[in-house]
């Protein structure tokens, strides 16, 4: 479920510390929450051509949309992809996958229900050096542990368990100049 997001726009304030030094707060277009998410993996897989395409036109041709997907290669030259999907389409995505994680040879399907994604957006970031770690470090000061992180050249989101989002959305709003 996406919910109401947050816009700001205006000049730096100095409210924000570093180390005990005044520093502006970073500029951000505005905050976006998700809910009602399932986090789902494809884990282990031996990395060939066609797993991701596999994995995301199967969930397609059901109608399972996803969001949020994070891949990568371990040293021992396995493809773990990560996604989430809304919690309604969990049990139908994970079985849709067995018979994928079959094909390719991998070792599990991993999911963790109750999980939302929060993401900070704007026009700058590309531009702007410690976005992520402001937003990354405002969390766990807050004692939010990130699950997984994914970024593009406007934006930064995590999907962190959603017991947390509503604490998350507050120190992001105090962490980031929104006027």
């Amino acid at each position: 479920m996406l919910l109401p997001f947050f816009f700001g726009a205006g000049s730096p304030s100095r409210e924000t510390t570093l180390l005990g030094e005044p520093m502006d707060k970073v500029k951000i277009g505005g905050i976006l929450q998700h809910t009602d998410l399932a986090l789902v993996g494809m884990m282990a897989v031996p990395d060939r051509p066609g797993i991701a395409a596999a994995v995301f036109e199967t969930l397609g041709r059901r109608g399972i949309n996803v969001l949020f997907i994070v891949q990568s290669i371990d040293p021992d030259d396995n493809t773990h992809i990560v996604f989430c999907v809304a919690s309604k389409d969990v049990s139908v995505a994970l079985g849709l996958l067995e018979p994928v994680k079959g094909r390719f040879g991998g070792r599990e399907v991993t999911h963790r229900p109750g999980v939302a994604m929060v993401s900070i957006f704007g026009p700058d970031f590309r531009e702007t050096p410690g976005i992520a770690g402001t937003m990354y470090g405002a969390l766990a000061d807050a004692g939010t542990n990130i699950l997984c992180i994914s970024t593009s050249m406007s934006s930064v989101s995590c999907v962190i368990d959603a017991a947390r989002l509503d604490n998350a959305v507050k120190v992001l709003k105090d962490s980031f100049d929104m006027t």
